[in-house]
């Protein structure tokens, strides 16, 4: 049987996938949704690419925003059969977010980021990059219950902005079928991001759902049949 590795993205974590592994594990699929740094694109793609190869059988691994970017370069792990990108970042070999997101117009989440500085450790600095608490709601978890929304406001895990800059090292969608969720009404990433990305890719089917950024929280049971149709598509 097919494991389903969910990977969550930037001011986010593992929860953010929560009524998706409901439905999958309900369904009688083996699901794991592992943490992710969020410190690095080449440090969270190897440790995803090692967590996947840990797993007995073929995978397919589903990315969520940042987490596109962290599976189009650790799907290239050998048991990696799919991937499914979510409201997702879909690179080239080379290609960094800021260089894909540069080429156009920039979401309403831009004006709404904060940058904090944090320890590293050969005791230089880095800086890590979180979303305004008061405009999390309806920037970044628009669609969702205000007080929910609010929890994850104050919980999200920040991303280093070195990540934004980094080159993919791989293009697993080069050798790897590929199956793309847009949400037409994001407002993190500009739905053109997604479109293009998943063009150029070619991906086997672009699915377009009328939902926010978090579109696996706020529509689970469309998620969910993208990655049980992928699954039954692989055979």
């Amino acid at each position: 049987m097919t494991t389903v590795v969910l990977v969550h993205g930037a001011f986010a974590d593992a929860s953010s996938w929560q009524p998706v592994t409901e439905r999958l594990l309900a369904k009688g699929f083996r699901v794991f949704a592992p943490p992710v740094a969020n410190r690095s694109l080449a440090d969270d793609a190897a440790y995803i690419k090692a967590f996947v190869e840990r797993i007995d059988g073929p995978v397919l691994l589903a990315g969520h925003s940042y987490g596109g970017a962290v599976i189009t370069v650790a799907g290239v792990a050998d048991n990696v059969v799919g991937l499914v990108f979510v409201s997702g970042y879909v690179l080239e070999v080379g290609e960094s977010l800021g260089r894909l997101q540069g080429g156009f117009p920039d979401s309403e989440l831009a004006a709404h980021l904060v940058y904090a500085p944090y320890p590293i450790g050969d005791g230089g600095q880095g800086t890590d990059v979180s979303v305004e608490i008061d405009a999390f709601p309806a920037v970044f978890a628009a669609g969702l219950d205000i007080t929910e929304a609010r929890v994850l406001a104050v919980s999200q895990r920040p991303l280093s902005a070195a990540a934004f800059d980094e080159p993919a090292t791989a293009a697993a969608w080069r050798t790897k079928p590929g199956w793309g969720i847009v949400s037409s009404a994001d407002r993190t990433i500009d739905p053109e991001v997604e479109r293009f990305g998943y063009r150029r890719a070619g991906l086997r089917a672009i699915v377009e759902i009328d939902a926010p950024h978090l579109v696996m929280r706020t529509h689970p049971d469309e998620v969910a049949a993208v990655i049980t149709g992928a699954i039954a598509e692989l055979g």
